[in-house]
């Protein structure tokens, strides 16, 4: 209630205190007003008063005129006139300044009308004014309600503007994120693509080399001869099928024997394996390549991890070598990285240009 008190006070004292002279002027010019009519119905009275006396002395006079007192001494006559005259030169004075204070109350009437419709106009001005001020007021109100809903739409726009910030963000961040698994789905197409080739080439490579075994085999079943003039057949038969039961699990033309089952299982890669290459120096270390741009070295004694080389940042690894502890990676960015197996570290890189 104290806070309302004071806006009120306030409120009055900024809507009254621009017509405080106006209304300070009104006022002392109607007591002005007031005071020159008492003065002109105090003159009124004595000239009231005057011509009373006046009247009294002429019919003084006539009366001593009449009942023929001619033997009144010179003297009483000559004081009697005296007076008289002052009497009118006093009623005239009197009139004289009866007329001036008329015309000082007209004028002053004048002023006074002129001061009333004055404060009239000013009073209409004044209610005009504050007929205008309660219109500013409105629309002051009206100005302020529509900025708080400016600024709720403001803030809803904002609002809007920053989700679709974060819209665009996770759209960028998504498109970004397709982009590079399209990427590594196309290269490990071109390196799939590679292996397929690779595997197709060593299996025309393979069956040249059967079809040339068969064509050998045939020519040889042809000129078949029985030993010291026996048919082969028998015990004989058996042994060489014996042999070529042995014989049968030996890859490659150094007789290297394939196992029958695997030694070690090993996750070696988060994504697909590229390449595998085996150490021909005796070390029994395999390097493997994969897609997630790593190359690894492996034991084959214990199936253990030896070391992690990393290769060209989001690429795949398409090749890998390893001789004599130098391990030499490719990768799909058109580089090539050799490392040290007993230092760990990367000692040449070059990038092809075609």
């Amino acid at each position: 209630m104290d806070e309302i008190y004071s806006l009120i006070q306030q409120r009055n004292a900024r809507e009254t205190h621009p017509f405080l002279p106006i209304h300070s002027t009104n006022a002392y010019l109607q007591n002005v007003a007031d005071t020159l009519q008492i003065r002109c119905e105090s003159l009124e009275r004595q000239y009231l008063e005057q011509q009373r006396l006046v009247v009294e002395q002429a019919q003084l006079i006539h009366q001593h005129s009449a009942s023929g007192e001619k033997q009144t001494s010179s003297k009483t006559e000559s004081r009697l006139r005296e007076k008289i005259g002052k009497l009118q030169d006093e009623l005239n004075e009197k009139l004289q300044n009866q007329k001036q204070s008329t015309a000082d109350a007209l004028e002053t009437s004048k002023e006074l009308s002129t001061l009333k419709e004055q404060c009239t106009t000013h009073e209409c001005t004044i209610s005009s004014m504050q007929t205008e001020l309660d219109r500013c007021n409105e629309i002051i109100k009206h100005l302020t309600t529509e900025l708080e809903e400016s600024k709720s739409r403001t803030r809803l726009a904002e609002n809007q503007f920053d989700g679709l910030k974060d819209a665009i963000r996770a759209l960028q961040e998504e498109n970004e994120e397709k982009s590079k698994l399209n990427e590594r789905l196309i290269n490990e197409a071109v390196s799939v693509k590679e292996q397929y080739m690779d595997q197709f080439n060593s299996m025309n490579d393979t069956v040249e080399k059967l079809q040339k075994e068969t064509d050998m085999l045939k020519s040889l079943n042809k000129n078949n001869k029985s030993w010291f003039g026996l048919p082969r057949g028998g015990a004989a038969n058996k042994q060489d099928e014996k042999e070529e039961t042995k014989t049968s699990r030996q890859w490659g033309a150094v007789g290297a024997v394939l196992p029958s089952q695997p030694q070690y299982t090993v996750k070696a890669h988060k994504n697909d394996a590229t390449c595998v290459r085996y150490d021909g120096s005796n070390l029994n270390l395999v390097a493997t390549a994969s897609s997630d741009s790593t190359v690894r070295v492996w034991d084959t004694s214990n199936g253990q991890l030896q070391a992690t080389f990393s290769g060209g940042g989001s690429h795949p690894m398409l090749s890998v070598d390893i001789s004599s502890g130098i391990v030499c990676g490719c990768g799909a960015d058109k580089t090539c990285r050799v490392w040290r197996y007993d230092t760990k570290r990367m000692y040449l890189y070059t990038r092809f240009t075609n």
